[in-house]
């Protein structure tokens, strides 16, 4: 689901205006990268704790990614049925995220912070 945000977002922000490269350009694709890294990051550590930490900045980067489109809004760079469509697709996947950190800290409170068994 991140990586297909990803994709449609960078499909967006290539027709923002060219001044905008190195500002909110710039800006959406990092923190919309930075979602789908961290969850990646997420699945090569050993505890539920430390994952949830990824997944918490996973989440962070995703009401980043928020606000910086509703700066591109207000820019009139995106129109009022793209910002919906964002809005729907950011809430589904940062609620998404949101309940894998807080599983993940629950984990981590029953298992003690123990390493996770990988089988």
């Amino acid at each position: 689901m991140a990586r297909k945000f990803l994709k449609d977002t960078y499909t967006i922000i290539d027709a923002f205006p060219v001044k905008e490269k190195y500002n909110l350009v710039d800006q959406i694709r990092r923190a919309t990268t930075s979602i789908a890294l961290n969850l990646a990051e997420m699945t090569s550590r050993t505890s539920y704790k430390e994952q949830a930490h990824y997944s918490e900045i996973a989440y962070g980067s995703a009401i980043e990614v928020y606000c910086a489109f509703l700066l591109s809004y207000d820019l009139e760079y995106i129109n009022q049925q793209q910002m919906d469509e964002i809005k729907v697709r950011i809430f589904e996947l940062s609620n998404k995220i949101n309940s894998l950190k807080n599983s993940q800290y629950q984990r981590a409170e029953l298992f003690n912070n123990r390493p996770i068994q990988k089988k």
